[in-house]
């Protein structure tokens, strides 16, 4: 048995979810809407699947799941009107710009009896999987320090039509912070509290990409550089840094440092790559993680380069609905997420340190039911 999914968004990236969503077990994409019809249909006819109205698919009664593929500000709001409406709903990051409306999702699925999943699904590829398993095995010992850096120029010199990148719950730390907090709350825990400062280092930026777009100017409107200081609930102090104002940097993605070795994370923005581990200051060992499942480069698909297997997530929640499985790209992952881009955000503000609510650290994937979710 598979559950039927409808997919609300037919922007960028729904192509990589109707690429890959049928290759996983226990699900099945029926059918697609936007509020741009148009779009909708090329999808539809693209993939072989139905395009409808959103009021419909909300409707449908053969429609189990909602992928929710929405703009970061829609995505609350069609969220919970696919809850209103009895489904199970799996959203692209963030859950919600807003804690209060992130705490609102959770309570209501929870209420209503319903699943909801929200991505980054990157936590359960075969990198993430791989470096949690060695930092669980005592082999690094205790996990004391680290680094999580997102560094670019921005997304307007590829982006068709960037410019909700650089407005109130998108910017570098709600776009790019769910891959990097989302692993970082995998790896070690929760974040206990946190301090930080926020800056915006250019007032405008002009569409450079070749688009009906090109030469706009865009006014940016939430920090285009946040620094801060994560303090994790096992001890661990952190520093994480999300910019899109660096033209050029050497640091690695993530880099986390115990007292009894250091590992280098692959880039928590895809599902494979290469782990790096360094015991007791040795040179760094390589270890690729393509030989395990959900790791191998699939993307692009004429030359892979990359391990992209988005809509893992989707078959993560059709799991746990179906046979009872852990659901580990939970709501209430994703709302910890959330509290926590939201601290960075009002500590860069107001300069002051910030308690986190209490949250848990998401169960484990294991490889043989990594591998029964394709």
């Amino acid at each position: 048995m598979k559950l039927s999914a409808g997919i609300i968004g037919c922007g960028n990236i729904s192509s990589i979810y109707l690429e890959n969503l049928p290759k996983f077990a226990d699900v099945k994409v029926v059918a697609c809407a936007d509020l741009r019809e148009d779009v909708a249909a090329r999808q539809a006819e693209a993939f072989g699947i139905t395009a409808a109205g959103v009021n419909e698919i909300l409707q449908r009664p053969d429609i189990g799941i909602i992928v929710n593929l929405t703009v970061p500000s829609a995505h609350a709001e069609v969220t919970l009107r696919a809850l209103a409406a009895g489904k199970h709903v799996y959203s692209e990051k963030p859950l919600a710009v807003t804690s209060s409306d992130a705490a609102t999702i959770v309570a209501d699925a929870s209420r209503r009896g319903l699943n909801v999943g929200v991505a980054p699904d990157t936590v359960l590829g075969a990198g993430l999987r791989r470096s949690r398993d060695l930092i669980d095995s005592g082999k690094l010992g205790r996990i004391v320090t680290g680094t999580a850096t997102i560094f670019s120029h921005g997304m307007e010199h590829w982006h068709p039509d960037p410019e909700f990148f650089f407005k109130p719950g998108a910017g570098p730390v709600f776009d790019m912070g769910p891959y990097y907090i989302a692993a970082l709350v995998q790896l070690l825990g929760p974040v206990k509290r946190l301090a930080a400062l926020t800056s915006i280092g250019a007032e405008t930026r002009t569409v450079t990409a070749k688009s009906p777009k090109r030469g706009t100017a865009i006014r940016v409107e939430t920090p285009s550089t946040a620094l801060a200081i994560l303090h994790m609930e096992n001890g661990a102090v952190i520093s994480f840094g999300a910019s899109w104002d660096v033209w050029r940097h050497s640091h690695p993605p993530i880099e986390l440092h115990g007292t009894e070795g250091s590992i280098r994370v692959p880039d928590p923005n895809f599902f494979g790559g290469i782990i790096e581990v360094s015991e007791r200051g040795q040179k760094w060992r390589k270890t690729d993680c393509g030989d395990l499942a959900l790791g191998a480069p699939n993307w692009p698909a004429d030359k892979p380069k990359h391990a992209n297997y988005r809509g893992l997530g989707v078959a993560d929640l059709a799991s746990s609905i179906l046979h009872g499985t852990p659901h580990r790209t939970s709501a209430e992952a994703g709302q910890h997420v959330v509290d926590v881009m939201n601290a960075i955000l009002e500590s860069g503000r107001t300069g002051q340190f910030i308690n986190l609510p209490a949250s848990t650290r998401p169960a484990a994937l294991g490889e043989n039911e990594a591998r029964r979710l394709t």
